[in-house]
């Protein structure tokens, strides 16, 4: 009876601060990834140093504990009450059973009465950067014993090792995000979430350079809001800068994946849109004339509308054949919309 409720107690035992030991574990961003090759050699190395047929890195999760590597058999994780690697969170760096069946905290877990009927067990804690143990190296075997000193040693040098492969898989990610948010940084305008002038014409380069490979067409649309610096005037640029967010948003919901939509500078945005002749090119962008005029912006209490001139440019292989040129035939023909009285659209050269 003593046995069981010793299990039970470690059933439902927590250290004290729990909350921050998870924390330190969830930082890591570890739980659940793929095998790897270099969490399997350490176990390996750890049955092999240690003369025992298993070997788990195990990670003490809040219900559940998750075995990243195994050596010895295939499992993916356990309930955190039928774990031994359960232990080592409660306090000890060090944990050696040398007869499960004999320890009532371990006599009754699913390893010990079932298969592989478990009996050894000597496990050291993976401790985080901040002092909080996250799992365990452990080895295991089906004969009752002790690791020899030189063995504990080993399997503590190990487990410092698997701690530091981890801590450095964790950076990897986190410089790996970081570089990813800078070059979003880079090539994306903060206001409306499209790409920025240099990122366009990064980009249109390499459009330009397909279209004249596969003899595929593109267009471009300059677009320019009407009358903007009397929206500034009006109701202030926090209002005016709300208005080109949403335009912003407009546009990335109305374009296909392909399509590039950026802001070319102030009011003024820009689409490239590959694989599209003319035709299309002014027929979608007098739907986003509409789309846009159709748009409701506030001010306080107030409502208001805003209009766009358009113009369309398109590479044509002859004459419009480099980016420059696709971008001054788009300028252009914008220039005559706004000219012509704007909330219009303009195709091609007049």
């Amino acid at each position: 009876m003593l046995a069981v409720e010793k299990v039970h107690t470690l059933i439902t035992a927590r250290p004290q601060a729990d909350q921050f030991r998870l924390a330190a574990l969830h930082r890591y961003h570890i739980l659940d990834t793929p095998a790897c090759e270099d969490f399997s050699f350490l176990t390996e190395l750890a049955a092999k140093v240690c003369e025992v047929p298993y070997a788990f890195i195990s990670l003490v999760d809040a219900e559940r504990v998750w075995i990243k590597s195994c050596t010895g058999m295939q499992i993916g994780e356990l309930p955190r009450g039928e774990s031994y690697c359960s232990l080592a969170v409660l306090g000890d760096a060090v944990t050696e059973i040398a007869d499960l069946t004999e320890d009532p905290r371990t006599a009754y877990m699913a390893l010990t009465v079932g298969e592989p009927y478990m009996r050894m067990y000597s496990s050291v804690a993976l401790a985080s950067s901040d002092g909080h143990a996250i799992g365990t190296l452990c080895v295991m075997n089906t004969q009752p014993g002790r690791l020899s000193a030189e063995q504990r040693t080993t399997l503590a040098k190990l487990a410092r090792q698997v701690m530091a492969l981890i801590e450095l898989r964790a950076n990897e990610r986190s410089l790996n995000a970081a570089v990813r948010e800078l070059e979003l940084l880079a090539t994306t305008d903060e206001l409306t979430g499209l790409h920025n002038r240099r990122s366009l014409q990064d980009r249109l380069k390499f459009e330009v350079a397909r279209s004249r490979r596969f003899r595929s067409p593109l267009s471009a649309l300059m677009i320019d809001l009407d009358h903007f610096k009397q929206i500034n005037d009006e109701y202030g640029h926090l209002v005016g800068d709300q208005v080109l967010a949403n335009v912003g948003r407009l546009l990335r919901e109305s374009l296909r994946v392909i399509d590039l939509p950026s802001r070319y500078g102030g009011e003024e945005l820009c689409v490239v849109l590959p694989n599209t002749p003319v035709e299309g090119a002014c027929k979608l962008a007098d739907t986003l004339r509409l789309k846009i005029e159709a748009q409701l912006h506030t001010a306080g209490a107030r409502q208001f509308q805003v209009t766009a001139s358009i113009g369309v440019g398109t590479f044509n292989h002859m004459d419009i054949n480099d980016a420059d040129g696709l971008l001054q035939q788009a300028d252009a023909a914008l220039y005559r919309a706004k000219r012509s009285g704007r909330n219009r659209v303009e195709c091609g050269a007049e």
